[in-house]
């Protein structure tokens, strides 16, 4: 594993030292943790296919590429509106 310099505010740091500690882990082994948790971007488009995919196959869903637009555009409406924006 490469060691790599990261710079972040220090309130940052110490807040994410102090949820590390509460959990018995260094700082290195906690983001190790979870950067394990987290998917990139590529990962999440996969596996977005892969739902997608098995969708169609177990009941026959294939949204357009309108009717994608429209549900990401209510799912978006709805997330706003339970941030309370």
């Amino acid at each position: 594993m490469s060691d790599a310099n990261v710079r972040i505010p220090e309130d940052a740091k110490e807040r994410l030292a102090a949820i590390a500690a509460a959990e018995g882990l260094s700082l290195r082994a906690y983001l190790a943790r979870l950067a394990e948790t987290l998917l990139t971007p590529a990962e999440r488009e996969a596996r977005a296919e892969q739902a997608r995919a098995a969708l169609q196959e177990w009941n026959g869903y294939a949204p357009s590429a309108a009717e994608q637009r429209d549900l990401d555009a209510e799912l978006d409406r709805r997330l706003e509106r339970a941030a309370g924006r």
